[in-house]
């Protein structure tokens, strides 16, 4: 169980990674690459930056405080936010009509809730 956590943690931190590159590559561009990548014309510049400063947030979450052995107990927390911002990622796809484009987002979603539940729970790092 708990390699299948790590393994979870690890694809989850991934994908917040690469999605960081939100606060880089101009929105336009982002919009122009594909049509799942539209969703990005919604939001300011501004806002595009404060949610690729939360998935920083988030990798080091999910990583660090275990690898450190420094308030472990931030992992579950910091998988908690993340199905947050998932579920809100799967909310907006949902108003926007974008049925086809939302399946990665649950499946993100029920990552982030595996973690959270294990890291709680079964093999928490305080336990």
């Amino acid at each position: 169980m708990n390699l299948a956590l790590w393994i979870v943690t690890g694809i989850l931190a991934t994908v917040l990674l690469i999605s960081t590159s939100k606060m880089f590559v101009p929105r336009e561009r982002m919009a122009a690459t594909s049509h799942a990548a539209e969703w990005v014309l919604d939001f300011s510049p501004a806002a595009l930056r404060v949610i690729g400063t939360l998935e920083i947030l988030a990798v080091a979450g999910l990583i660090l405080p275990a690898v450190l052995d420094i308030a472990p107990v931030l992992v579950p927390i910091t998988a908690t936010c993340v199905a947050l911002l998932f579920a809100g990622a799967a909310i907006m796809r949902l108003r926007r009509g974008e049925r086809a484009t939302i399946v990665p987002d649950l499946v993100y979603l029920g990552m982030a809730v595996f973690v959270a539940w294990g890291r709680f729970g079964p093999e928490s790092f305080t336990g």
